[in-house]
């Protein structure tokens, strides 16, 4: 059995209480060092802007959060099955265990229904990359 969860992109900052873009569902591997890490990764470095100038082309930017969630969507959905969209509406149930929302400020990370993260994109990939190494030293 797989650990679902649910990633939401929200169109601006927390504090403005905004309406999600989109909501991808992710069938397995849906935990923290799983699609976690992966989210992490593919967010850390990205820039949002409003209006792309002729440099822009070069760096890991993102035209608002419409743009950044297109591009969720392409860097996660490459083969058929795995990943599937939802209807962007908070709430819905898919049994899932983890819960992303990404704002435009912030990531918030809900595990088994109560916040296990809550902070800026920095912050989030931080956490993961000491979890990461944590279970590494663990391990070993």
């Amino acid at each position: 059995m797989g650990t679902r969860s649910l990633t939401y992109v929200y169109d601006g900052a927390k504090s403005e209480n905004p309406e999600p873009l989109i909501n991808l569902y992710r069938q397995y591997d849906g935990y923290m060092e799983g699609h976690g890490a992966e989210l992490a990764e593919f967010l850390d470095g990205f820039h949002l802007v409003n209006g792309l100038g002729m440099d822009d082309n070069t760096k890991k930017i993102a035209n608002g959060m419409g743009d950044l969630a297109a591009q969720l969507i392409k860097h996660f959905k490459t083969e058929p099955g795995q990943f599937y969209l939802q209807v962007p509406r908070v709430g819905i149930d898919c049994w899932q265990e983890y819960e992303y929302h990404i704002y435009s400020d912030m990531i918030e990370v809900i595990a088994y229904d109560k916040t296990d993260f809550w902070g800026n994109w920095q912050e989030y990939f931080n956490k993961i990359k000491a979890l990461l190494k944590a279970q590494k030293e663990e391990a070993a």
